[in-house]
C-alpha cells in the first residue's frame, strides 16, 4: 500500500513538473516591415537558451531575418543579421524583462510576412539533462527525480523572487502613500493660509473704507 502511494506521489510530481517546466515554443509572424518582439520577466542568475529558425514555404530560398536580444537595462546580449536560423544562450545578471526582437532584413524576394519558430527555455528547462545523466551515471526514475528536484528548486526560487518583488512594491506603495498624505497636509495648510490672508486683506480694506 505504501509503495503504491509513493508511486502515485512520484507520478503526480512528475506530472506537475511537466506542467511547470519553464520552456516554450513560440510562433512569430514577422510583417514585411516592422519588428516583432517577445519578452519574459526573468530573475537574476538564470540560464536562458533559445533556438530560432525561419519557416518558409519556398524550399528553394529562405528569407533572412535579423535578431536582437537585450537585457532590462538595454545591454545587447545577442545580435545577428542575414540569418535563417540561430541560437543564443546567456546567464542573466539583471532581474527584469528580457526582450528578443526579430525583423526581416530586406532579403525577402517573395515579400510578405515570414514565420519564425522560437524555442525559448529558461532555468531548469534549459539544463542539459543528458549531460547530467552521463556525468553522474543516472537514468530512469532517478533522473526524473533529479529533474523534479530541480523543478522544485526553481519554483522555490521563483516564489522567493515574487516575495521580494512584492516587498519592493509594498515599500514603494507605502512611500507613495506617505508622500501623498504629506502633500495633502501641505495643500490644506496652504489653503488655510491663503484663506486667512484673504480675510485679513478684506478686513483691512473694509476698515480703510470705514465700512466696519
Amino acid at each position: 500500500m505504501m509503495m503504491m502511494r509513493s508511486a502515485s506521489l512520484i507520478l503526480l510530481f512528475l506530472f506537475l513538473f511537466l506542467l511547470l517546466r519553464p520552456g516554450q515554443a513560440i510562433w512569430l509572424t514577422l510583417p514585411s516591415s516592422g519588428t516583432k518582439c517577445v519578452s519574459e520577466e526573468i530573475q537574476n542568475n538564470v540560464v536562458v537558451l533559445a533556438d530560432y529558425v525561419v519557416i518558409s514555404d519556398d524550399h528553394s530560398h529562405s528569407p533572412t531575418i535579423s535578431a536582437k536580444v537585450t537585457s532590462p537595462y538595454g545591454n545587447n546580449l545577442h545580435l545577428r543579421e542575414n540569418a535563417t536560423h540561430g541560437q543564443f544562450a546567456f546567464t542573466t545578471h539583471e532581474a527584469g524583462n528580457y526582450l528578443a526582437c526579430f525583423w526581416i532584413d530586406g532579403h525577402n524576394p517573395g515579400g510578405g510576412a515570414v514565420s519564425v519558430n522560437l524555442d525559448w527555455k529558461t532555468g531548469i528547462g534549459a539544463k542539459d539533462w543528458e549531460s547530467v545523466a552521463r556525468k553522474e551515471k543516472i537514468e530512469g526514475l532517478e533522473l526524473e527525480l533529479r529533474k523534479l528536484e530541480g523543478a522544485v528548486e526553481a519554483i522555490h526560487e521563483n516564489l522567493l523572487f515574487l516575495k521580494s518583488r512584492e516587498a519592493e512594491m509594498r515599500s514603494v506603495s507605502e512611500k507613495t502613500n506617505t508622500r501623498v498624505a504629506w502633500f495633502s497636509i501641505m495643500s490644506l495648510g496652504v489653503c488655510i493660509a491663503v484663506s486667512t490672508l484673504q480675510l485679513w486683506h478684506l478686513k483691512q480694506f473694509f476698515q480703510k473704507k470705514k465700512l466696519i
